[in-house]
């Protein structure tokens, strides 16, 4: 299905009713640069959330659908220029590919919610499927949309490090040290279950990003990994702690760490490079600035802004205000939402650097070549590759 540049594209959403966080982060993204509108959703297994939050986004009552079947049923009754064209899928994990598959065989583009599914054969299946279809799919990796991730991407494929030798990537959360399962807090709930949440907890809550990000600004896949995962609470059945120690395809080293039990730690996603030459350091919490070392030369800090004369073009485009003025988590979730909207409305756009159905492949590789490596006593184990 192809959209006209004429007109803002349709969206729909499955989930993020009253009380979820990500739903209500996505719709607030989505509307950021004005290219996107949303039409119709389910929102909620519960009735009364489900038709609650329609109410409040401002939905037509006939569009409030009572089950994501029932909205791919009667959105493709309508006409073509009043139907859903995109569906964003923001349930728990094992939902993604089942919603996935239907929304693209009804001939709707998708954005979906990360990790892309619970198995690899799975995703890989949703691979193939879309391999035949001329429809989008991306994934909502946020932190791929910040402008000086992209920047510091620029820099490592332009050799300012030199051959990287080492990569250091790490994401604390402190949300889950204590048992808010047991609170009966939904969203700890349904990720220490894994008939929704999959077959890694922390590893592919936010591990799954922090492996993203490596091989996003390195350029380079991750070959082979050791791994050691732990769960700290007494009947927590999903890992809520993760060490890797890695090596990349060119030769580079690093570790990754996870952990959802490191209190008083919030979104602490960093990551360092380094190379023969120089390195390069990030940090999601000060998006803003990137910090760069040298050899030959004195540190200097990089920041964030339009019309930043040493910025790359690749940075500029995903800038909207001067430096100074700060950007984060939205505009980054914005910046993919914008850069799908352009591919829906170009079918030869290659939307490069976009997190699509690759980046979903290797997150789930990485999770179960984690989990093999952990039952193996943290044995060094090879990561499948895409198509082998």
């Amino acid at each position: 299905m192809q959209a006209h540049n004429s007109h803002r594209i349709r969206y729909g959403m499955i989930g993020g009713g009253q009380g979820a966080f990500i739903g209500a982060a996505h719709r607030r993204a989505a509307a950021l640069d004005g290219t996107l509108e949303l039409v119709c959703g389910t929102f909620s297994r519960d009735a009364g959330n489900n038709g609650a939050s329609g109410r409040e986004l401002g939905l037509a009552p006939e569009r409030v659908y009572a089950s994501w079947e029932a909205l791919l049923a009667g959105e493709r009754q309508l006409p073509a220029e009043q139907r859903v064209e995109l569906l964003v899928i923001v349930t728990p994990n094992d939902l993604h590919v089942p919603i996935a598959e239907a929304a693209l065989a009804a001939g709707f583009h998708v954005f979906s919610e990360k990790p892309a599914g619970t198995s690899l054969a799975q995703v890989q299946h949703l691979a193939e499927t879309l391999a035949a279809l001329p429809l989008r799919y991306a994934l909502a990796h946020t932190y791929l949309g910040y402008p000086l991730v992209w920047e510091a991407r620029e820099r490592v494929a332009r050799g300012e490090l030199g051959a990287l030798r080492k990569i250091h990537v790490e994401y604390p959360q402190g949300w889950l040290a204590q048992d808010l399962a047991a609170t009966g807090n939904k969203q700890a709930t349904w990720r220490d279950d894994p008939a929704a949440s999959g077959p890694g907890g922390c590893l592919g809550d936010i591990g799954t990003h922090a492996f993203s990000l490596a091989e996003f600004i390195s350029g380079q896949r991750i070959s082979r990994l050791s791994a050691h995962l732990r769960s700290h609470l007494p009947g927590r059945r999903l890992d809520d702690d993760v060490m890797v120690l890695f090596e990349t395809t060119e030769g580079a080293s690093g570790s990754l760490l996870a952990s959802q039990v490191c209190v008083g730690e919030e979104n602490g996603l960093r990551i360092r490079l380094y190379g023969e030459q120089g390195s390069l350091e990030w940090h999601q919490q000060e998006p803003n600035s990137l910090l760069q070392r040298s050899l030959d030369q004195p540190p200097r800090t990089l920041r964030a802004g339009l019309g930043q004369p040493w910025l790359s073009a690749s940075a500029q485009q995903r800038l909207r205000l001067p430096a100074g003025h700060p950007e984060g988590y939205l505009e980054a979730l914005a910046n993919l939402y914008r850069d799908l909207a352009a591919a829906i409305r170009d079918p030869a756009d290659p939307a490069a650097g976009l997190p699509g159905i690759t980046t979903g492949w290797r997150g789930l590789a990485f999770i179960e070549t984690a989990l093999a490596s952990h039952q193996r006593q943290g044995a060094w184990t090879p990561l499948p590759t895409l198509g082998a």
